[in-house]
């Protein structure tokens, strides 16, 4: 049982063969996958599943908070599990999605939020860029 199927039966939803599939991709994915994506590999382990059952799915977990939304600055959404904090840096030249943990920045921006009076509850946190060019001479 992966963990964000866990999360759910915590949560009291109910366990379909066609959920536990589209869930399975979506924990697996390292690539926040768009909803067309998610259809086909889910659709590779579960030939019965249909683009409206994901959606309705994503929506589903959306509402509880168990997956998280992007559009990484492009016209169609691309989605990963909510299981653990990370930020994101994006390439604008390759649209390469690079996921990073910070320590100093989550403590930085817990001093902000309390700096304004606020306790924060969520971040989100994207950077674009795109390859030094040293870095690329280098190889």
């Amino acid at each position: 049982m992966t963990e964000l199927e866990q999360k759910c039966i915590d949560a009291g939803l109910k366990m379909t063969g066609q959920r536990r599939a589209i869930l399975e991709v979506l924990e697996r994915a390292d690539d926040h996958p768009s909803v067309e994506t998610l259809y086909m590999r889910s659709k590779e382990r579960d030939a019965s599943i249909s683009i409206a059952t994901v959606y309705r799915t994503l929506n589903l977990l959306g509402q509880m908070n168990l997956v998280k939304k992007h559009d990484f600055n492009e016209n169609h959404a691309r989605f990963e599990a909510n299981l653990e904090q990370h930020y994101h840096f994006i390439d604008v030249n390759t649209g390469e999605v690079v996921e990073f943990k910070d320590e100093d920045l989550d403590a930085r921006l817990r001093q902000i939020a309390n700096d304004l009076g606020f306790d924060l509850v969520d971040r989100r946190v994207e950077l674009y860029g795109h390859k030094n060019q040293d870095d690329e001479s280098d190889t």
